[in-house]
């Protein structure tokens, strides 16, 4: 197994397809499986392991994930990859969590963000990256209006927590809005 690495000026990303998933949890005791994907509790790896075993791709849908280390420590410090991933449409969705709070305020999922919605476009294809966020997520919402993320609407009631139901707020940035973006960037400097 041959894992995809991308760089950033501080950060290592580990790219994980759904066949290298279904490689690891197949291949690799329980113990290895935390370290390899970075879980800090049994709890971190039984959710995984349940979405590997109900499945994580369906049909043309795919993902791509991508593991977050820190170059100074060597800490995987969050995920950040793409899902929802339909080959078909050259379309998929963003996602990302920063799960060490000690890294949290400090620019760096914005710098993943940026290397993976390139990736996306100039090496998968891609015409067109979706993101759904929560209104009242306002670091999220942020990194992705740096990265040229435009809102199209409100879905009502979209997800559910234990204090109800919540609506979240769809965006995306289209394969062209990126070029234009690095055009101006470059006639800039």
């Amino acid at each position: 197994m041959k894992l995809l690495i991308l760089e950033t000026n501080r950060l290592i990303l580990t790219g994980i397809s759904t066949e290298d998933m279904a490689y690891i949890f197949n291949h690799f005791p329980k113990e290895q499986i935390m370290v390899v994907l970075g879980h800090r509790s049994e709890n971190d790896y039984l959710k995984e392991e349940q979405k590997h075993q109900n499945g994580y791709a369906s049909y043309n849908r795919r993902f791509l994930m991508f593991l977050l280390t820190d170059k100074e420590s060597g800490q995987i410090i969050g995920r950040c990859g793409i899902h929802n991933w339909n080959k078909d449409h050259h379309r998929a969705e963003i996602g990302y969590v920063m799960e060490d709070e000690n890294f949290k305020r400090k620019a760096l999922m914005s710098e993943a963000v940026e290397a993976i919605i390139e990736y996306g476009f100039k090496v998968l294809n891609l015409n067109r990256i979706e993101a759904m966020v929560g209104l009242d997520n306002v670091p999220s919402l942020r990194i992705l209006e740096k990265n040229g993320f435009k809102e199209e609407g409100r879905l009502r009631e979209h997800v559910r927590s234990a204090e109800g139901f919540s609506d979240t707020l769809l965006l995306s940035v289209l394969s062209k809005e990126y070029e234009a973006k690095l055009q101006k960037l470059s006639i800039s400097r």
